[in-house]
């Protein structure tokens, strides 16, 4: 059986792309992430 991970949030990209280099709002982050088709972090845990 495979173990639910933790998926990261809109917020955690955010922060970790910056350290990369990448200034990117977090409401920017949510904007692609929607248009991908992708749920929020709390839906994508029970996949």
């Amino acid at each position: 059986m495979k173990k639910k991970r933790r998926p990261l949030s809109d917020d955690k990209l955010e922060k970790m792309l910056k350290i990369r280099g990448y200034r990117i709002a977090r409401r920017t982050v949510a904007k692609y992430r929607e248009q991908l088709g992708i749920p929020v972090a709390r839906l994508r845990k029970k996949l």
